[in-house]
Formats: structure tokens, sequence, C-alpha cells
């Protein structure tokens, strides 16, 4: 690892930000190492996860996880996934993903790649990338999510567990932050029981607090992101590729929400790029809105493009809605710290520094990054169509606490001195 291939590795979510002070993941507790890519046993990923307590997991094993059509729960709070400690090519999971229902969870810099893996149309194989699932205070950062059945990277939660709507947004997931991940190719016609299921992001009813922050979404047909009735989120310098039928959208559905009071739907959405792509509907405005709740909505410097560069609406609607937007003047509870850049620079910043271990990128992930600089690529039902799993040896190296700081998980480098390669 070069000292420009240190500065890729560098956090780029917003420290400053108040209350992601607040998410330790294990920082503290003791080192956990996995040693070998086993779906479950001793050494595995899977063990580290159920390890109780305060724990930073570290990897000693660089390779792929097979899940084996299966999902990964992490139930265990105060836990930091350090994919940046793997030995190269790092850490892939395949045919499964991964779902949080602990608190105080961090990960960084992992792939995973669900795929339908054969499975026939609308069986009933929907996972999602990876899911937050009412938990709180969680950050994914330099992740890289692709061909999920149902959401790349969502968080959700119960809708309605209480008796008011503060009660209801303290009972399903809060405080997240989805920062310089990749989500792409969520796959349209596969196993989904519904059918056409490709999905970039959704955040659930009243799921609150919410981060996008220099994330690329990609070939996903809608929710790029989704926020339901009551959400509230923070849009801001992500990219946005080919999405096909919507990009950021609100929708409060009164069929879901029944006899329960509305809730005002709150987002920020700064400095974001929209290209439109190959399977890009005619005239897509970035910003969509349907149902029947209202959206306070605060929109500032975000450039909104087709395939070729003509301009695209930022706002429209869907459906029959009879829902209004109240557009605001100044940012809802903006994040204290957030830096925001042009969107000049969005497109050349996230294509070098966004996704997992940006110094030693998957195929996958060149890929699409190829694909975006050039216009290219589509919506796509089957991995097959465009890749196949990775299937790297094991490369094996220990992990040396005295090379990383543990507070941040950065490697330890002397100055003018480059970081041991592993």
């Amino acid at each position: 690892m070069s000292a420009s291939e240190k500065e890729q590795l560098t956090f780029t979510y917003p420290a400053q930000a108040a209350w992601l002070d607040e998410v330790k993941g294990g920082r503290g507790g003791k080192i956990v190492r996995v040693t070998n890519l086993k779906k479950e046993g001793a050494g595995s990923l899977r063990a580290a996860l159920d390890t109780k307590g305060p724990r930073i997991i570290v990897f000693e094993v660089g390779g792929v996880i097979d899940l084996e059509r299966s999902v990964m729960h992490i139930n265990e709070p105060y836990v930091t996934i350090a994919g940046q400690t793997a030995p190269a090519p790092g850490i892939t999971i395949i045919r499964g993903g991964i779902n949080i229902r602990a608190s105080q969870t961090i990960i960084q810099h992992m792939r995973i790649r669900t795929g339908v893996d054969g499975q026939t149309k609308s069986s009933g194989w929907e996972v999602d990338g990876i899911n937050v699932s009412a938990a709180h205070h969680v950050i994914i950062d330099h992740c890289s999510m692709s061909w999920a059945i149902d959401g790349n990277m969502s968080a959700s939660g119960p809708r309605f567990k209480g008796n008011t709507p503060d009660e209801w947004r303290a009972n399903t997931s809060h405080h997240v932050l989805f920062s310089n991940n990749f989500a792409f190719e969520g796959l349209a016609e596969a196993s989904h029981a519904k059918g056409e299921h490709s999905k970039g992001s959704l955040i659930h009813d009243n799921v609150t607090e919410v981060i996008f922050y220099r994330n690329i979404w990609a070939h996903n047909v809608e929710r790029n992101p989704l926020l339901k009735g009551g959400a509230r989120a923070t849009i801001a310098n992500n990219l946005i590729y080919n999405p096909r039928a919507k990009a950021v959208h609100y929708n409060l559905m009164a069929l879901e929400w029944e006899d329960h009071p509305y809730q005002l739907g709150q987002m920020n959405v700064v400095g974001n790029v929209m290209r439109g792509g190959m399977s890009t509907k005619k005239a897509l405005p970035l910003i969509l809105l349907g149902g029947v709740g209202d959206l306070a909505l605060y929109a500032d410097d975000n450039r909104v493009v087709d395939q070729f560069g003509q301009a695209l609406p930022l706002f429209g609607r869907y459906g029959e809605t009879q829902a209004q937007v109240l557009w605001q003047t100044k940012p809802i509870n903006w994040p204290s710290g957030l830096p925001i850049i042009s969107t000049q620079h969005v497109e050349t910043e996230l294509a070098q520094f966004a996704g997992a271990r940006p110094w030693n990128r998957d195929k996958d992930d060149v890929r699409v990054l190829y694909f975006i600089a050039e216009g290219r690529g589509t919506i796509i039902n089957d991995e097959k169509e465009v890749s196949s799993y990775p299937t790297a040896a094991p490369k094996y190296a220990a992990f040396q606490e005295a090379d990383w700081d543990l507070s941040t998980m950065m490697p330890r480098v002397a100055q003018g001195q480059a970081p041991v390669e592993r």
C-alpha cells in the first residue's frame, strides 16, 4: 500500500457531525481475528460476530466467504468489522447478505455480491446486500453491494411499535450513516416473489436521522433511495447513474398507515449528481413525490442530466398523489460539520475514493466505474449477464496490532513512510 493508497483508506465520513461521535462500534474492545473463510465455526466471520462484548473484527485471511444462500445476522452490539485489515484481495461475501440487528455497529471495506444464484423467477429467494433492522448508531462505510434481490443497502424496522410517533421513531432504525459505498445492479426480474425488484436503498417508515453521503447508486430501477412515510434523511454528494424509473423518491402509503396519524417526511437533497443512462426513463426528475403524506424538502446545488448531458427536472410526482411538498429555504436538521463539495467534483471524487478498498478494487467495481465513465451499462436480471461470483484463492497474513491505530482502524505510518503491504 503506497502513500497515495493510504489516502484512499482515509475515513471521509464527517466525524464532527454530532451524533456520529456517539458511534463507537467496537472501539476499546478486544481484537477478534478471522482466520478462515468458512461460513461458520471457529475462526469464521460468523463466530466473530457472535462474540459478546465490544470487539474489533480483523482479518488474517482474504478471499471469498460463501454464505450458500443464507443471511449473516449481527445480533451483538458494539462491533467494528474492519475489512481494510484483510490481505488482498480483501473480503467478498457471496450468495447472501448481512442483516444488522445490533446497535453500535460499524462495517467498512466489505464487498457483498448476493446474486440470484440460479433460483427460478419469483421463487422467493429475496435478500438485501446490507440491511439495518431496528438498530441505531450504525455506520456502513466504504462497502460495495451488488446483485441484491431486494435492496442493496437499506434501513428498516417495525413501522408502528409503540403508542406515539416518538416511540415509533425510537423503536425502529435511527442514526444510520451510509457513506462512500457502491450499490449497483439490483436484479430486476429475478427470484423476488413480487417480480421486478431492482432496488437501491429503502428507508422504511419512521426511520430517522439517516445520512447518505458520497455513495454511488448505479443500474437500479428505483429506490436511489426511497424514503417511506415519516422518514427523515440527508442525501448529499451522491452519484445516481442510470436509474430506470425513479431516483430519489418519497411515499407515505395510505394502505400501510391505515388510521395512524400521518407524519411529515423530511429530506435534504444537496450536492448530488443524477446522470441518466441507457435504461433511464425519458425526462426522469431527480426527486419524485408519491402517496398521501407531505414532505418537507430542502434541495440545493444538484446536477440532473440525461445520458447526453441535457438538463432534466429536479422535481416531479408519480401516481395519484395527494401529498404536498413543503419547500424549505434552509436545511432541515442538517448534520453539523458535514463537508459538501461542488457537484462539478462529485463524479471524480467518488470514482477515486468511494467503494470498498479503492486501492485494491475487484473486477466488478472496476467494471461499473468504467461503465459510468463511458455512459454504458443497463438494468440486469441475473448476475451472469455481466459477471460471475469471484473465486479468489485465500491469502493469509497475520494482523499486527502495532501497525494500526485501533481507535480509528487506520494504519500507523511513519512520516513519509508507506504502510506495510498486506
